[in-house]
């Protein structure tokens, strides 16, 4: 463990604290660590949500005419994902080539993330699947499959949305995505680095596309506020990326920072691939095993999935708002610590 990192975690501490006054958030979601809850709209919030052909596959159980699906003969790698709610279904190597008119995926992303019920419409029985989160319609499965499963996950193509796999090998620049506490403080401190080309505030891991802020806040939707980080690697390190991150906020309180409670507060790493999983885990480990804090880190490390970036008003919100009080008194000091601390890595000193 590089032992300027242990030292500078240790004199950092005591600027973790992200708590934002009820003037600027809202705090409704007061220590909630129980298991979220399915998604309910009215069917009213669903049209305002989807296309009308989204809306008549996904909630009136509709069908696509054969061979018309966009994802039909997509080749791909990446994941997809349900069109209703962004719910992780199937990946590129589950999909096959059936010659039925529809995707067809020889299995599902573990996690019981569908749900398999009787459908006697149209004189039939069959298995209808659909989305666990959101009950939205996707099709049928059949035990015709041609693969050694022997299964047919026979899907709408406007059922799924499709979320490429990234390959950082291909950009000069890399993302990452990065929870903890208020999205408000991350942004600031990374933007002031050098290497780092964007700070974008949003929302992920949640149930649903594109949530508000209210809904975030509200904590239902299992969203965290996070930053997507985008960084030039020759001249910011991921690892330096990540021991920045785990200096500015609190990585041993579940669901919590400072005044800032409930499950979109949490301390999470987002990754898109296994470089950034195995980096994440490793610094972790490290930090564990040096005894860095007091109490055991509860950071998750799990797979990018649901991202949507906030609303307007919240991206450089410290930039453009240094005098209210929150930016004073919580945010302007972070900044000044992150100058001591991390003084050789500010854009300013370039």
């Amino acid at each position: 463990m590089n032992a300027k990192l242990v030292f500078s975690l240790i004199i950092i501490t005591t600027f973790f604290s992200c708590g934002k006054t009820q003037e600027n958030h809202i705090n409704s979601n007061k220590n909630k660590t129980e298991k979220m809850d399915k998604i309910t709209q009215t069917e009213e919030q669903w049209k305002k949500q989807l296309t009308p052909e989204e809306y008549h596959i996904l909630r009136e159980k509709g069908t696509e005419k054969p061979g018309t699906g966009k994802l039909l003969h997509n080749k791909e790698k990446g994941i997809y994902v349900c069109a209703g709610c962004g719910n992780d279904l199937f990946t590129d190597e589950m999909k096959f080539d059936s010659h039925c008119g529809w995707p067809s995926f020889d299995r599902e992303i573990k996690g019981d993330k569908i749900t398999k019920q009787v459908d006697t419409s149209h004189g039939m029985i069959r298995t209808e699947i659909v989305c666990s989160n959101c009950g939205g319609h996707l099709g049928h499965l059949f035990d015709d499959g041609i693969t050694e499963t022997g299964q047919r996950y026979c899907v709408n193509s406007l059922s799924l949305d499709f979320i490429p796999e990234v390959n950082n090998e291909e950009n000069q620049s890399e993302e990452i995505v990065l929870g903890g506490g208020c999205f408000w403080c991350l942004e600031a401190v990374f933007l002031e680095l050098k290497g780092v080309e964007d700070a974008e505030s949003g929302y992920a891991g949640g149930v649903i596309k594109n949530p508000t802020y209210k809904q975030v806040s509200s904590g239902v939707t299992g969203h965290a506020e996070v930053v997507k980080v985008k960084y030039n690697p020759k001249q910011i390190t991921l690892r330096e990326i990540l021991e920045v991150f785990f200096t500015m906020h609190d990585p041993t309180t579940l669901n919590k920072q400072g005044a800032d409670v409930g499950t979109q507060y949490r301390s999470v790493v987002f990754y898109t691939n296994e470089k950034q999983k195995k980096e994440a885990e490793n610094i972790i480990e490290e930090l564990e095993e040096n005894n860095v804090f007091e109490n055991k880190i509860v950071t998750e490390v799990v797979p990018l999935s649901n991202y949507s970036k906030a609303e307007d008003y919240h991206q450089d919100y410290y930039s453009q708002n240094k005098e209210q009080g929150y930016c004073r008194m919580v945010i302007s000091p972070k900044l000044e610590k992150l100058k001591k601390v991390f003084t050789k890595k500010l854009k300013d000193l370039e």
